[in-house]
């Protein structure tokens, strides 16, 4: 995201669309007809200028005093954002019943086995809410975390949140044993959209390895976040960066963007087996100024072994 307090809406990808989207930008004279494109490829002078623009603002990185202050206060920066943006800023993301139909809410009869989905990150609910709100299993048991207890306060306040078939509570997913309500080998989905990317890099694998630990055996983990060269990594001014491809944004925040081979190495060694890892590039378009933005996100499945 940009480094003003501000971070670019990340719902506009909630747009009603079939899997990854099939509106192709055939014709260059079509740009603006339509507020957004999917599967846009980039020429060798756009990635390198990508290239440059990264070079550039991550030259200069920040002090080892800096980057302490960050990972100490991070869970201040999320309160604080969050105490502005409330739940204003974000939309519920319907979209993730079309990219990850295993999150769907499933027929409810006398066959039904219970079924456990855990959040890591689950901000002010813009995943759990719609989980909750369509489906009619009476044996769903949703749980969720952030270690922001601003959005957990927000999250039980929405209409939407049952406790009866919910249960939220702030926890840093990087500490080393997670304080969570239920056992290892438990959850048949883990659900984690947005959320490495604001994790010390160093702290990643420890993550994925203990949600590999919760996982039940054949369970699945479902994800979606940053690309390298996003338009949000662009757009970053010199002195933000905190580590290569790691900044931190104007409101305290910090984000990572990953490539495909990062996130595969980690999730592979985390002892996870593969079944999706796709780049979405898309063209956001903002017909009105004649704007063209270049998102770029990563969605990955993968697959605790039986």
């Amino acid at each position: 995201m940009s480094d003003t307090s501000q971070p670019l809406d990340d719902s506009n990808e909630n747009e009603k669309r079939p899997q990854f989207g099939t509106r192709l930008l055939k014709d260059n004279a079509d740009v603006f007809k339509h507020n957004a494109w999917d599967h846009v490829e980039w020429d060798a002078e756009q990635e390198l200028a990508a290239q440059a623009a990264v070079e550039k603002n991550s030259t200069v990185k920040m002090s080892e005093d800096q980057r302490a202050r960050f990972q100490l206060d991070a869970p201040k920066f999320w309160d604080s954002f969050y105490g502005i943006h409330d739940n204003r800023f974000f939309k519920d993301r319907h979209w993730l019943f079309t990219e990850f139909p295993e999150l769907a809410p499933m027929a409810n009869n006398e066959h039904s086995q219970p079924r456990s989905i855990f959040e890591l990150g689950c901000g002010v609910g813009n995943t759990i809410l719609p989980i909750l709100q369509y489906s009619t299993e009476s044996q769903l048991r949703v749980y969720g975390c952030d270690f922001s207890e601003r959005a957990i306060e927000i999250l039980r306040s929405q209409p939407q949140y049952d406790d009866k078939r919910c249960e939220v509570f702030v926890m840093d997913a990087t500490q080393e044993h997670w304080q969570v309500p239920f056992e290892e080998n438990s959850q048949d989905i883990i659900v984690m959209i947005f959320v490495l990317s604001a994790i010390e890099p160093s702290k990643m694998q420890h993550v994925l390895e203990n949600c590999y630990r919760y996982l039940k055996p054949g369970g699945l983990l479902v994800f979606r976040d940053y690309g390298r060269y996003d338009l949000a990594q662009l757009r970053f001014k010199s002195g933000k960066c905190l580590e290569d491809n790691f900044y931190v944004r104007g409101d305290g925040t910090m984000v990572y963007f990953f490539t495909e081979q990062e996130l595969r190495s980690m999730l592979t060694q985390a002892g996870l087996v593969e079944e999706q890892l796709l780049v979405d590039r898309r063209l956001q378009v903002n017909r009105g100024r004649c704007l063209k933005m270049y998102r770029v996100w990563i969605q990955t499945k993968f697959r605790k072994p039986l």
